[in-house]
């Protein structure tokens, strides 16, 4: 009679995930993971989520278990404190009074080890998972949510920001100006005046010119032609792709397919969707399709200006990513773009802050103006 030892991996599965083979999970799901994580160098609990071995609802109701914590799923009654993005990006919300603990918390990654080590057991908060949480105050504070999105910029750094005064005072100034000009060639004599007009249509022409030549110039070697050493898959940073979308429905399935394509680490993804309250069409598309964990819908409170900009403005401070990027839902990217883009950063100075993708026109036959985007 023979007996067989359980592998390896099995047996030194990271803390994070091993309490699961405890409550009925598959182990080999787990050894999955483990190994995933290994390969990737981030914790087993992200690459389990990331990857789609387990749902996130299940696995914090599990942790929840194994803690002895109660789980919130439901609506989630705040206390005094709660500010955005603070509470978001420590995890952490204070529970109003006669709740069922001082406090929830959404853990990630090393927080979720201390935890079943029992590094803060006196004081053991409630369990939920990040979406939830992130669900919950965005519910419970829509208006400082959209506040910060549309003001925290001007705030922190006015000099960035837009000008306050309205295009009104700029229509006014503009008028003014062609008044003044139009006076000023009443008055001057007449060779002045065609002189200047000369001058004008010259520096137009110039520019014109300019413009023309630079279709004949050969566009330089695109990073993505030049060599560059990739980078292992322990040594890439995590990567934020933020994407706004507005009235969308139609394209959503193509979007998704492209970006579960992109040849990165699942574990070190953190894609966000970003839906408008009122988008009602493109978020019922989105609930009847199972995302894994690396995906994120993000349903920006009603505010003003409602635009692109303050969209990704309330989802900036929640990326996890030591790198971003910004897509539009039309946009198929090159699966190799994201793995191109962190080995560049990883060679380049770091005062470099940007890099510009090159885009891929495929209308390029319909004129010669879409051929000369190409």
């Amino acid at each position: 009679m023979s007996v067989q030892r359980p592998p390896a991996a099995q047996a030194a599965l990271p803390p994070e995930i091993a309490f699961l083979r405890g409550q009925g999970v598959d182990g080999r799901l787990l050894v999955r993971a483990a190994a995933a994580a290994a390969a990737a160098g981030t914790d087993a609990a992200t690459a389990l989520l990331n990857g789609g071995l387990m749902s996130e609802g299940a696995y914090y109701r599990a942790l929840a278990r194994a803690l002895g914590a109660p789980y919130l799923d439901g609506p989630i009654a705040f206390g005094l404190g709660l500010t955005f993005p603070g509470s978001l990006i420590t995890g952490l919300a204070p529970l109003a009074l006669g709740s069922v603990a001082p406090c929830v918390l959404a853990p990630r990654g090393r927080a979720i080890t201390d935890l079943l080590d029992g590094a803060h057991r006196s004081t053991m908060p409630a369990i939920t998972s990040p979406t939830r949480l992130r669900e919950a105050v965005f519910a419970a504070i829509p208006g400082q949510v959209a506040d910060y999105a549309a003001h925290e910029l001007r705030r922190r750094s006015p000099d960035r920001a837009t000008a306050r005064e309205p295009a009104v005072w700029w229509l006014l100034l503009l008028a003014l100006a062609l008044a003044a000009a139009l006076c000023l060639c009443a008055v001057l004599p007449a060779p002045l005046v065609r002189a200047m007009a000369l001058a004008g249509q010259c520096l137009f022409l110039g520019m014109t010119t300019l413009r023309l030549a630079a279709l004949a110039i050969p566009a330089p070697v695109s990073a993505e032609e030049a060599p560059v050493a990739p980078l292992a898959d322990a040594d890439l940073p995590v990567f934020t792709v933020l994407v706004p979308l507005h009235r969308e429905a139609a394209v959503v399935p193509h979007l998704l397919t492209a970006l579960a394509a992109l040849d990165y680490p699942a574990a070190k993804l953190d894609i966000k969707l970003l839906l408008e309250a009122d988008d009602a069409d493109t978020a019922s598309v989105l609930a009847g399709i199972p995302l894994p964990a690396r995906f994120e819908v993000v349903t920006v409170p009603p505010g003003a200006p409602r635009t692109k900009p303050r969209a990704l403005n309330a989802a900036l401070p929640l990326a996890r990513g030591a790198l971003l990027t910004v897509y539009d839902a039309e946009d198929i990217p090159n699966p190799g773009q994201l793995r191109l883009a962190a080995a560049l950063f990883a060679r380049l100075p770091g005062s470099t802050a940007c890099l510009q993708g090159r885009l891929v026109i495929d209308n390029a036959d319909d004129s010669r103006l879409a051929r000369a985007f190409v």
